[in-house]
């Protein structure tokens, strides 16, 4: 393989990596967008995220449909959850169901 062969290959590999990158990165963003935080969902240590005092981040919940823990639905579908006794998911945080 001479020299401007071996160049080509090279740019045309490259240029194919970095369009399959914007691919999955686009993808990855279509699927984030069609997302919602919903607060008071998730069970104890599953939440995704932001839980509160006495919590850092995912995982760290400690009591199920902790009202300050939230964890991603699908966009439009948090208001309308409907979970154990008659709790609700918020779009807010709620001040129900904290840890003692």
């Amino acid at each position: 393989m001479n020299t401007k062969t071996a160049f080509s290959t090279a740019v045309l590999a490259g240029a194919v990596a970095t369009a399959l990158a914007g691919l999955q990165l686009t993808t990855a963003d279509q699927a984030f967008a069609a997302q919602e935080k919903c607060y008071g969902v998730s069970k104890a240590g599953q939440n995704d995220c932001a839980a509160g005092p006495g919590t850092s981040c995912q995982g760290t919940s400690t009591v199920d449909y902790q009202g300050n823990a939230w964890k991603y639905v699908e966009a439009g579908t948090c208001a309308t959850m409907e979970l154990e006794g008659g709790r609700k998911g918020s779009l807010t945080e709620l001040s129900r169901d904290l840890p003692a």
